[in-house]
């Protein structure tokens, strides 16, 4: 007598499927999270149904220990850090996930010894059911916190000495190289970067693309001014570069706060801007397309990295195990070079 096949059990990825919602969202319905719109518990429960799935007992049970709350943390204690517009792009990114669920977000700025510490005991104490780190610098102690809390952590681009499990980031790196290709393409052939924080990822990753188009063109590359992200440390930077190398033609700037403080400084010393300087920028903040000239820059998805950072963390809620992720940067070009 012919024995029956088992009938192979529904997966989860069946599941969404058939209800027409992701991954994360059918394991936080099947898990009882509460973080789910009425109309996709709904959808992910009738599926269920339908194929008959049994849920994974370990995963429910992790599932079911959460307090409704997220942190964004960045490590810096200045509270304006939070209305500049990279920073405020991030959050509007991360909100648009979260406002699909009952998640609220808690902003955290962590880099003094008692913000640190503050943000430690919240994470500890399961105060919050995980947290997006952002803008670490060097060996800063928040790195360790992946490995001495029990929430998940999800990293906001890499940090400069170690690469984390879980993080989304730009191509940094490459778009920089794309930006000083650019002034290379245009004839520049005295360029010189503004690098935002060298003890940041990005910072770095930002140089070294600036030093890789340089040296494929066989240009020098040592007309380095360091800076800090910010519109001031722009000024000061460019108003350095242009003592040490007046001939200068052409300059990458890492970020576009700071292309707005070196154009006025060009400005104020009768450089024109793309006439005598050619000056490329980073982000592609909505303040770029106003400056005069318009600031050529490299696109960051900036939106797109609080959006992935937010679903990255959900899906770590619910038991799953993403992969990084690396967001393509794209060349903007306007009148500024």
């Amino acid at each position: 007598m012919a024995t029956e096949t088992p009938r192979r059990q529904p997966t989860l990825d069946e599941v969404a499927e058939r209800a027409g919602v992701s991954r994360s969202a059918a394991s936080r319905v099947i898990n009882n999270a509460p973080h789910v719109s009425r109309a996709k518990r709904e959808a992910v429960r009738r599926a269920v149904d339908d194929l008959g799935y049994v849920p994974n007992a370990t995963a429910r049970a992790l599932a079911t220990q959460q307090v409704g709350a997220v942190v964004l943390a960045i490590s810096g204690d200045d509270p304006a850090m939070f209305a500049d517009p990279f920073f405020a792009e991030v959050v509007v990114g991360v909100n648009s996930v979260l406002e699909e669920t009952d998640l609220e977000l808690m902003l955290s700025l962590a880099t003094s010894t008692r913000g640190q510490a503050r943000l430690e005991q919240l994470l500890r104490t399961h105060q919050a059911d995980g947290v997006m780190l952002m803008s670490l610098h060097g060996d800063d102690p928040l790195a360790a916190l992946a490995d001495q809390v029990a929430v998940p952590v999800v990293f906001g681009g890499r940090p400069l000495n170690f690469e984390p499990r879980y993080y989304v980031d730009a191509d940094n790196r490459g778009g920089a190289r794309l930006a000083t290709e650019h002034l290379v393409a245009a004839g520049r052939t005295k360029i010189a970067t503004i690098t935002g924080r060298i003890d940041e990822g990005a910072g770095m990753a930002r140089l070294q693309g600036f030093q890789d188009a340089l040296a494929v063109a066989g240009l020098d590359s040592s007309r380095i001014e360091h800076g800090d992200f910010s519109e001031d440390g722009g000024s000061l930077a460019m108003s350095r570069l242009l003592e040490r190398y007046p001939d200068l033609d052409g300059v990458f700037i890492a970020s576009d706060q700071m292309a707005v403080g070196a154009l006025r400084v060009l400005g104020q010393a009768g450089r024109s801007v793309p006439g005598d300087v050619g000056v490329v920028g980073f982000n592609d903040i909505a303040s770029a397309r106003h400056t005069a000239p318009p600031l050529t820059t490299v696109n960051q998805p900036i939106h797109a990295l609080g959006r992935e950072m937010a679903r990255m963390l959900l899906a770590l809620m619910a038991g799953e195990q993403p992969s990084p992720l690396i967001l393509p940067t794209r060349l903007v070009v306007r009148g500024s070079a």
